[in-house]
């Protein structure tokens, strides 16, 4: 049998009251991550990252600093620079 509107109301609200009152304890927060969670985050990070430089690098460009600047500022070619952040 299905449960209620109700029940399942009530059953939300007790989950709620739970949620509210917790109190993590010191070691919650240290606790290492599952595998999968710590590739997800550092897909997040490098995709936040990646759309920093990208932005960094517009302004850069429109500040004139040129695609060897630029390249050197990252560790690669100011071609390879231009290839990837030019503005389509």
């Amino acid at each position: 049998m299905r449960p209620s509107l109700t029940d399942l109301i009530a059953h939300a609200d007790q989950l709620a009251d739970a949620f509210e009152s917790h109190d993590p304890a010191k070691e919650d927060f240290d606790a290492p991550l599952p595998p999968l969670m710590a590739v997800k985050l550092a897909a997040f990070r490098r995709a936040a990252a990646e759309k920093e430089l990208a932005q960094a690098i517009h302004a850069a460009r429109e500040a004139h600093l040129s695609w060897r600047e630029l390249g050197e500022a990252i560790g690669t070619t100011g071609e390879a620079v231009r290839q990837r952040y030019r503005a389509s």
